[in-house]
């Protein structure tokens, strides 16, 4: 998903668009780990808690620490943000990494990444699921990866000037002329490519175009489930041909009946990833709350009206509706948790790494270095 957070900062990429605001809770934080004994992980996509304009409490810094998440991506601009909103929105977080210097630090390099598990906080990564904050100007994309966006997609869901989204049905599809310029425009400028709500045609051809290894940061499996959200094995190994790798999300698209994903359906998707694409070329993209979704009756009532809001708008993908987390994984542990099942699934501490973050460093390397 895609939201638009401006000063609330608590639900975003999957859910700021909708403009809800996520609680947290399974409040129970773990002792800090040693460098030695810590694994690297990168979250494809997440939702930090907290607020631009005062510092995290206690608590949530300790359930921060407790996740042991060394970097992730955020999404600022929602799914239609303005050019002007989303200057606002990057606004607020510089002013979150300034209220919050020992827990959050911004990522601009891999060597941030390589500083923030060092030190023990999360680094964070800018991104755009978006395009519409460019209205069209392939010059805003220099402008805003100076203003540190690392990150950007070509179209969400619905079709923009550079391609085509998930969710189109009619009329041409695929890579538009301004699509090619502004992947080179991207190149040039150190932003890593995401194809995650991209079409299957805009899909093969920017990683055709592409001259670095893309990224599909947070999806699923369509030949698990067959939804327009989820990747087909043409997509998922031309992608892999090219180097790149995939986030497996914790939506509900994961299951046929659209209801609140069981933690074996996500093992099947990331595990027939694994299959097709090969260990390089998997990671995990939850797009969920870095901490754990509020699952009170008042809560959910918001996200309901979150969703009806997101269809009104045209956004929204065919069966939106559950709350944006796996059972088993709605909390701090979400990704120790994932680790530990590969490992219980017989796969061996070095693919179990790669998975949890190694392969997104190794791509974010790639696309970051300067020309």
């Amino acid at each position: 998903m895609a939201f638009s957070r401006r000063n609330v900062l608590k639900v975003g990429a999957g859910l700021s668009a909708l403009g809800f605001v996520g609680a947290c809770a399974g409040r129970t934080a773990l002792a800090s780990a040693p460098v030695a004994s810590r694994r690297l992980l990168i979250n494809g996509n997440m939702v930090i808690p907290g607020n631009s304009d005062e510092p995290l409490n206690d608590e949530d810094k300790a359930l921060i620490r407790a996740t042991g998440i060394t970097a992730l991506k955020i999404t600022a601009g929602g799914s239609q943000g303005t050019y002007n909103d989303t200057l606002e929105e990057l606004e607020s977080y510089a002013r979150v990494f300034a209220n919050n210097p020992d827990v959050f630090m911004q990522v601009d390099s891999v060597a941030d990444i390589e500083t923030a598990f060092a030190t023990q906080r999360v680094g964070i990564i800018l991104g755009f699921e978006a395009s519409t904050m460019h209205e069209g100007k392939t010059e805003r994309i220099a402008e805003f990866a100076g203003r540190g966006v690392r990150i950007m997609q070509l179209s969400y869901n619905v079709a923009s000037p550079f391609g085509t989204g998930v969710m189109v049905t009619e009329g041409p599809k695929g890579l538009t002329d301004l699509g090619r310029e502004a992947i080179g425009v991207m190149e040039a400028n150190r932003v890593f490519l995401d194809l995650s709500h991209s079409d299957r045609e805009t899909t093969l051809e920017a990683i055709s175009a592409s001259s670095r290894a893309p990224a599909i940061t947070h999806a699923g499996c369509a030949a698990v489930n067959p939804h327009p959200r989820n990747k087909t094995d043409e997509v998922l190994r031309a992608l892999a041909d090219k180097g790149g790798v995939v986030g497996i999300y914790e939506l509900s698209y994961l299951t046929p009946d659209l209801t609140q994903t069981p933690l074996s359906a996500y093992m099947a998707h990331l595990e027939h990833a694994l299959n097709k694409c090969g260990e390089d070329h998997v990671g995990i993209g939850s797009d969920a709350l870095m901490l754990a979704f509020d699952t009170s009756p008042e809560s959910k009532a918001a996200w309901d009206a979150s969703i009806t809001a997101r269809r009104e708008a045209g956004v929204g993908a065919p069966g939106e509706g559950p709350m944006p987390f796996v059972e088993g994984l709605n909390g701090p542990q979400r990704m120790s948790v994932i680790a530990d099942k590969l490992a219980l699934l017989g796969y061996k501490s070095g693919v179990v790494d790669k998975v949890m973050g190694r392969n997104f460093e190794r791509i974010m390397k790639q696309a970051w270095v300067t020309i």
